[in-house]
């Protein structure tokens, strides 16, 4: 079974002040950098050296990527978050609730100019695919977002599953085997 490592960026401006960040973009924090930094050491430790890396054209991403991983790397479009329309930079608490019974916005910020849910987990999930089928048999590493991570997690969940935590910096470990992905672990490296 292949293996593929999909990681979250560290805190930015925004998440510390609580501003909507799909499409745009603020820059690391001082302890986005040390979240970086110390998911690099859990790779060091468990002596992960990857084959390949990518990461979401968002600077914050790039960026975190830069802080775990020496070697070059491609920037895809297709792993950016999520498009929350013209709740883009604004504060959280504007943002539409989700509806009763809902496990993800769905189509909540359409009407906004945002993007489904649906669109979201099918380009996460294509970019992810053709990264392991582009390297069989090598070890990448990927660096996106909370909601596209979430999305991807969605599509590919099993009963039994833990949950994982989405906070920044969290790592998710997948296995991948004649065409299904399966969650073997998250981590927290900060914890």
């Amino acid at each position: 079974m292949q293996e593929i490592y999909l990681m979250r960026h560290g805190q930015t401006l925004f998440n510390l002040y609580g501003k909507t960040q799909g499409f745009c973009d603020s820059p690391l924090t001082e302890l986005g950098i040390q979240q970086a930094r110390q998911a690099r050491k859990y790779f060091e430790q468990e002596g992960l050296r990857f084959d390949c890396a990518y990461c979401s054209t968002s600077e914050r991403a790039e960026d975190t990527l830069l802080e775990v991983y020496q070697g070059p790397y491609t920037r895809l479009k297709a792993l950016k978050e999520w498009n929350f329309g013209i709740f883009e930079g604004g504060p959280n608490y504007l943002e539409p609730p989700r509806k009763p019974g809902q496990n993800s916005h769905y189509d909540n910020f359409v009407p906004y100019g945002g993007e489904h849910v649906d669109q979201v987990t099918s380009r996460i999930n294509q970019a992810i695919q053709e990264i392991v089928d582009t390297h069989p048999s090598k070890l990448p590493l990927v660096v996106t977002h909370g909601g596209a991570l979430y999305c991807f997690y969605l599509r590919w969940q099993r009963e039994g599953d833990p949950r994982p935590s989405f906070g920044n910096c969290c790592i998710l470990k997948y296995g991948y085997d004649q065409g299904e992905f399966y969650l073997l672990d998250w981590i927290d490296p900060g914890k």
